[in-house]
């Protein structure tokens, strides 16, 4: 397997989180070798929609976190898991508006729940299928029965862009 998962940490931190969905933190440790190809692999990012709970930084309840960490444990024993973490509230972030040379910071809690995202995940698979198949076996992320959606894209990849200067000193720093 290529990587791990320090499960202590995901303990401690879902322990300390302020989410309603089970957030989490993995340490990713690569080799130098036996790493799967990048020409047949492919990322995307499951997103998790935030709803009021989250916005109002309520704690997840421990079966919530249990089940959370079971998937992400098959994940990582997969070799398949990049990264994941949840989001703290709006209201401790902020937003940049570009309008024109100018930069407005623009400081939360941002009123649209609906928009707003609580957390995520990040895969690597050999293909759209494989990230459908993880995707739906994702654990409801604000618990059974609860009303919920996560958002799942395929995440760009260097080689999506035409060859250019900037795209090799890009590809130089990963």
């Amino acid at each position: 397997a290529w990587a791990t998962v320090d499960v202590r940490a995901l303990i401690f931190l879902h322990r300390r989180c302020r989410m309603r969905v089970a957030p989490f933190v993995v340490v990713v440790r690569r080799p130098i070798t036996g790493l799967p190809s990048q020409e047949n692999t492919m990322r995307f990012m499951i997103i998790v929609k935030a709803n009021a709970d989250t916005e109002a930084g309520v704690m997840p309840p421990e079966s919530l976190i249990a089940a959370m960490l079971d998937y992400n444990q098959e994940l990582a024993a997969a070799g398949v898991l990049l990264d994941g973490s949840g989001l703290k509230p709006t209201s401790q972030g902020w937003r940049i508006r570009y309008e024109g040379d100018e930069r407005r910071v623009i400081d939360g809690p941002f009123t649209e729940t609906r928009e707003l995202i609580a957390g995520y995940t990040l895969i690597q698979v050999g293909s759209r299928e494989e990230a459908m198949e993880w995707s739906r076996r994702f654990p409801n992320p604000h618990g059974p029965g609860a009303p919920a959606e996560i958002e799942v894209r395929p995440m760009y990849e260097l080689a999506d862009f035409p060859p250019s200067p900037s795209i090799e000193s890009m590809g130089a720093m990963s």
